[in-house]
């Protein structure tokens, strides 16, 4: 019993290592678009792009394939080989990471399997985590792809579904890694299910305002309004409907993606406290307790981050932050709904 106790925390461990990896690499993905940064390389090369470019006529023939897309004709023309690296290296990083972590998941993984330490039901769960990984990286090149076209900007649609993949492995890796260390619930289930059932619905809630920071990423949304609480003024502004078909306007249209997203804030605002006075006052365990804690706090510093993002008119370090406080708002969800699960 005491080795299988070993060899669940061991585990448990590896996957913490690669979900904070994972996060890096978000965080990492968001500074790469906000600096301009993820057109820089128009090639992939999944193995021999480990390799820098190393001499400077190998920075000049990197340079020289950047100049015949779009981005560097359009936005950058004029641009000389140094400037051109420092964005070269952002995008070169989070492309890097990605492959650190494929190495860092299958290097332990295949160490517990002959190790006789994953349980064989189970090794379908850890080959699920690798190829949803490899297929992230297909789907990070399928979002440059859409960049280095006539329009030097990736699709909105391919770089929400970019994020909100990386979010589903994260949070499908913590998911599995808590499951072998956090103790089973004390309390009777009775009493767990509506707790449980409202935190999946309140996962759910912070799920989609990631998916619609997502689309205000994609489209700069925003820099359209940088006045809170009202924007320029309104609390409805003009053209939220101004595209045809209407429900385009979700997608494509800044000031409806701004709106949207600054709705489904206001609904967390008011629901997660709301949620965690509910669960309080079912006096769950300790540990529940202290979750629910962190996860009215993260609502607290998110928000935060929000306005003084929006005011600020979304510079680099803010954005990233911000983008770092919504993941780290839906850890702290999952974690409290995994403690009312198990």
């Amino acid at each position: 019993m005491l080795a299988d106790q070993n060899s669940n925390r061991a585990i448990a461990i590896w996957l913490f290592v690669v979900a904070a990896l994972i996060f890096s690499m978000v965080v990492l993905g968001g500074v790469t678009r906000l600096t301009r940064s993820g057109l820089s390389m128009v090639e992939w090369e999944p193995i021999m792009g480990v390799v820098p470019p190393i001499t400077e006529e190998q920075w000049q023939e990197t340079f020289h394939k950047y100049k015949q897309f779009p981005e560097y004709q359009k936005i950058n023309k004029g641009m000389d080989v140094h400037e051109f690296k420092s964005i070269f290296w952002f995008e070169y990083s989070h492309r890097l990471l990605g492959r650190t972590i494929g190495l860092a998941f299958l290097i332990p993984f295949v160490f517990f399997v002959v190790r006789k330490k994953i349980e064989k039901r189970d090794v379908p769960k850890y080959l699920l985590m690798f190829v949803l990984g490899g297929l992230q990286g297909l789907l990070g090149w399928y979002m440059v792809k859409s960049g280095l076209v006539s329009r030097p900007h990736v699709s909105q649609y391919r770089l929400t579904a970019h994020l909100i993949a990386a979010i589903a492995i994260y949070s499908y890796i913590l998911w599995i890694a808590w499951g072998l260390v956090v103790p089973r619930q004390e309390t009777e289930a009775a009493r767990l299910r509506p707790l449980r059932n409202l935190g999946i619905a309140l996962t759910g809630l912070i799920v989609l305002m990631i998916l619609s920071g997502g689309f205000v990423a994609g489209t700069k949304a925003g820099l359209a309004y940088n006045t809170f609480p009202t924007m320029n003024g309104y609390w409805v502004p003009d053209g939220l409907y101004a595209i045809q078909p209407w429900w385009l306007n979700w997608f494509e249209n800044a000031t409806t993606i701004q709106f949207n997203h600054r709705m489904i804030a206001w609904i967390l605002i008011f629901s997660v406290p709301a949620y965690w006075y509910f669960a309080m006052r079912r006096h769950p365990d300790r540990a529940t307790q202290l979750s629910l804690h962190l996860l009215l706090a993260m609502l607290i510093v998110q928000v935060t981050l929000g306005i003084t993002t929006l005011l600020h008119a979304v510079p680099v370090a803010l954005g990233a932050a911000h983008q770092a406080g919504a993941l780290l708002l839906l850890t702290s969800a999952l974690y409290v709904l995994r403690r009312l699960t198990n």
